[in-house]
């Protein structure tokens, strides 16, 4: 027995098909897509519901003439440290990259429909699914393995994670945490104060949770903001937290700041409290604060070296809109090597912090006009100017000397960067590429698939490129997801 269906694009765009009570969803599915020129999609009935793609006709209860929907969604990365892992348009996944860290999913391959977002650490990922069920995987160690709380991981929101562990903040307000158990993955002796949850935000080590009514609880390393007993009775109407790598820092409704955390890495603010004030937002490195405040001046605190102190250049942090930090550095013995970059109102740039890693802009300080954007890596910062060329500095192997490529630096539309490099989308939609080159700073292996980018995504050490035809281009290392050639099938989100 036959039947015939419309199929719909949400444009209005429709096809007539055919079809037998014995075929399957996946198999009409795919001829729709083929006859409208789409790509992959979730079929969804007239009432809204998803149609499994492994049923058949008959088994959806499909009727004769029925109106359905093609929803065709793009493709959307989320980057882990070392591996990548694409919601594709019918909410499958494809992962690739270090297969330790989450590149490889196939033992969850089958688990894995309907995915609506997607949360990483750094070795692990955990998938939200339409049902608000959660599949994980990667590194059991930090998250990959859900076993012991998947019974509860239902009705899931959000997920947040610190290096190592997850927590998800269920529909009832409660959270469930998993992963490495003293970086966060186990919540159970504050369980009963999780109630009412709002938000979770993470140091590398340690979860703190916003609650209704504004307090904070928080669980994980004590060092590294886990323990915020100190300031507990401080921690009231809580509107906002950051984080550094081993400290939070809390604006209150009267937007003044608590901290709790290690020390040194801005877990202590008492000599700079009494101008916490009037606080607008708090940006953060792995080791320090900087806090904008409504008449745009700035205050830091944290390790001197990494930019807590902005003394040397207090007098210029005036009237600042946003600042930017380099990311934490890779490089042996600079794990202390950060800088910040604020844009100030009238387009200029103010920086401080280490001048190795970008603190020092002097020598280009002159070119710093009309700034809209900057990016980092872990040891360089890249402005994008009002005329769309580009201004860098820093370490010059990590993107800080941009020279090679300044002449093709025009039109420039948006900065992305690995630990060591630097990818830029020109208004063509074509790529430029430069620092580290086995680490994304060299894309010319690539170069001619680089064509009407949409946008970047990257990880470490590794870009992946979203083009407008739903198709994926990668380079970097090839062991944290600059090769995708294994998954290159999959990731042609044409057919």
């Amino acid at each position: 027995m036959s039947l015939t269906v419309e199929v719909s694009l949400i444009s209005g765009k429709t096809v007539s098909l055919e079809s037998h009570l014995t075929e399957s969803v996946e198999s009409l599915q795919l001829r729709a897509r083929r006859a409208l020129g789409v790509g992959k999609g979730r079929m969804l009935t007239s009432t809204g519901g998803i149609l499994h793609e492994k049923a058949s006709v008959k088994e959806a209860r499909l009727r004769n003439r029925e109106a359905l929907a093609l929803h065709v969604g793009s493709v959307q990365i989320c980057s882990g440290e070392k591996a990548f892992a694409a919601i594709l348009g019918d909410g499958s996944i494809v992962t690739w990259g270090s297969v330790v860290s989450g590149g490889k999913s196939s033992p969850v391959h089958d688990q894995l429909k309907n995915v609506q977002q997607i949360q990483s650490n750094g070795d692990a990922f955990a998938a939200i699914l339409h049902d608000g069920s959660v599949v994980t995987w990667g590194g059991a160690w930090a998250g990959g393995d859900s076993s012991a709380v998947q019974g509860q991981l239902k009705k899931v929101l959000r997920m947040q994670a610190t290096h190592q562990a997850f927590a998800a903040i269920l529909l009832d307000g409660s959270v469930v945490s998993w992963g490495c158990f003293w970086v966060g993955g186990d919540s159970s002796q504050v369980r009963d104060q999780l109630k009412d949850v709002q938000h979770v935000h993470a140091t590398l080590q340690a979860f703190a949770a916003i609650l209704g009514d504004g307090s904070v609880v928080s669980w994980g390393h004590a060092g590294s903001g886990g323990d915020s007993s100190a300031v507990q009775e401080q921690l009231r109407n809580v509107q906002q937290i950051s984080a550094t790598g081993h400290a939070f820092a809390a604006i209150l409704a009267d937007r003044s700041v608590v901290t709790w955390g290690a020390a040194n890495c801005g877990g202590n603010s008492s000599a700079v409290q009494h101008r916490l004030k009037k606080v607008q937002q708090i940006r953060a490195n792995r080791h320090a604060f900087a806090a904008i405040l409504d008449d745009g001046s700035v205050v830091t605190w944290g390790n001197a070296a990494c930019g807590g102190d902005s003394s040397e250049v207090q007098d210029q942090l005036k009237t600042v809109q946003q600042i930017q930090s380099t990311a934490p550095s890779q490089e042996p013995g600079q794990a202390f090597c950060q800088a910040f970059a604020a844009i100030r109102h009238d387009g200029s740039v103010v920086t401080w912090g280490s001048a190795w890693c970008g603190g020092d802009s002097s020598a280009v300080q002159s070119q710093l006009v009309n700034v809209q954007q900057i990016q980092a890596t872990g040891g360089a910062f890249a402005a994008v100017l009002g005329d769309g060329s580009v201004v860098s500095w820093g370490a010059a192997d990590l993107g800080g000397d941009s020279s090679a490529v300044q002449d093709r630096l025009q039109n420039v539309q948006e900065v992305q960067a690995t630990y060591q490099a630097f990818a830029a989308i020109l208004g063509d939609g074509s790529v430029v590429a430069w620092g580290r080159a086995g680490l994304g700073g060299d894309s010319s292996a690539v170069q001619d698939q680089l064509k009407n980018v949409r946008h970047i995504q990257a990880n470490r050490q590794a870009f992946a490129a979203i083009l407008d035809d739903g198709s994926v281009v990668t380079w970097g290392l090839a062991s944290f997801g600059g090769d995708s050639t294994a998954v290159q099938d999959q990731l042609n989100n044409s057919w």
